[in-house]
């Protein structure tokens, strides 16, 4: 009898939690990320790695508003006289659109100014299409995120967070 009322209880429970995410409509949590350099970017800088704050707001069913603000450095290679290109830092803020496409499974469109820091200076425009998933809080995504300032930095990108 005890073990039956345990079971009850954890079966109430888990549909509670079911549907308190639901009806959550915001969500807030660290992330960490990694940037896979491509073109002209890959022969003078390794992989990037980063870290931030991101945040999700539900609209309507499907549809919702995403924003992240964190930091990204990419360390610079040598070249063929061993000169060592100069890092890359920047804080990346990004605002988008992200669209449920079934319950796991979503697509998003962000853009926004990468802040650069050290020695670059000013800012880029940056445009980030991605897809991923989000389970119980986990979200990871795959992205290709584009900078534009004096040409394309672009990289692909793996980020992986927890909402609460």
């Amino acid at each position: 009898m005890k073990n039956k009322s345990v079971i009850i209880l954890l079966f109430l429970l888990s549909g509670s939690i079911a549907a308190h995410a639901q009806l959550k409509r915001f969500s807030i949590g660290p992330y960490a990320e990694a940037g896979f350099p491509v073109g002209d970017f890959s022969s003078t800088h390794n992989t990037g790695y980063g870290v931030g704050l991101n945040a999700d707001i539900k609209l309507v069913a499907g549809l919702g508003v995403t924003g992240s603000v964190g930091y990204m450095r990419f360390g610079g290679q040598r070249d063929a006289a061993g000169d060592k290109y100069p890092a890359v830092s920047a804080i990346p803020v990004r605002v988008g659109l992200k669209y449920q496409l079934v319950s796991i499974l979503y697509m998003k469109l962000e853009s926004g100014a990468a802040n650069f820091t050290g020695d670059n200076s000013g800012s880029a425009v940056i445009l980030a299409p991605g897809i991923g998933i989000r389970v119980l809080g986990l979200d990871v995504q795959g992205k290709y995120e584009a900078w534009f300032k004096d040409g394309t930095t672009g990289f692909f990108g793996l980020k992986a967070g927890f909402n609460f």
